[in-house]
């Protein structure tokens, strides 16, 4: 039983990270991660909503009727996201409003309602949480990731503290969304390599 938690969390690090891997969760990815920051803040709000959505659906997997499944997954996905805006109102409001709308539509973000539907609704509560927490991690690091390689070339900075010297000259498409594209792009050409190895 061990194994297995711990095997469905590590999967998410690397055998199904979502934008990498699941190609899954691409819009939040390009668009909100000209920097780490907001990177990191939109992954940790997707792997709260992940967890407590997994766990609520494998509690309540033999009461759902399977006819509307799709439905009480949406209304438990919304109620945490509602959980997740209200908090991030209250404690990170700049974060908040850099996110705007990206953090209400984490309820209609196929990562989440995918890992309700393919997997929480299948299983018992503690590898779905282990799953739920994994793919959470493994998507907050892409972002993360992805957000680090876009405001270093971008802006020069990372953190908001400056890089390089006064002569660097950023490549200010890397902070658009051209440059989310080719940061993908170069980014998964990085993990396939490394995959095959």
């Amino acid at each position: 039983m061990a194994k297995t938690i711990s095997q469905e969390f590590i999967k998410g690090l690397w055998t199904e990270i979502p934008p990498f891997r699941l190609v899954l969760g691409l819009c939040p990815a390009l668009a909100v991660t000209k920097s780490v920051e907001n990177g990191i803040g939109m992954g940790l709000a997707t792997t709260f909503v992940l967890l407590c959505s997994n766990l609520l659906v494998s509690l309540l997997r033999n009461i759902i009727p399977p006819k509307i499944r799709i439905a009480c997954f949406i209304i438990i996905i919304a109620t945490f996201v509602t959980v997740v805006e209200l908090m991030m109102q209250a404690y990170t409001y700049p974060l908040y409003q850099a996110l705007g709308i990206f953090i209400p539509l984490i309820v209609v973000n196929c990562i989440v309602l995918g890992r309700a539907e393919a997997f929480a609704f299948k299983n018992p509560i503690f590898p779905s949480v282990a799953d739920g927490l994994g793919i959470g991690v493994g998507f907050t690091l892409a972002l993360g990731a992805l957000g680090a390689v876009r405001e270093l070339l971008g802006s020069g900075t990372l953190l908001g503290h400056a890089m390089f010297g006064p002569g660097f000259q950023p490549f200010a498409f890397m902070v658009e969304a051209p440059g989310a594209f080719v940061s993908l792009g170069l980014m998964l050409c990085f993990m396939n390599m490394l995959g095959k190895r």
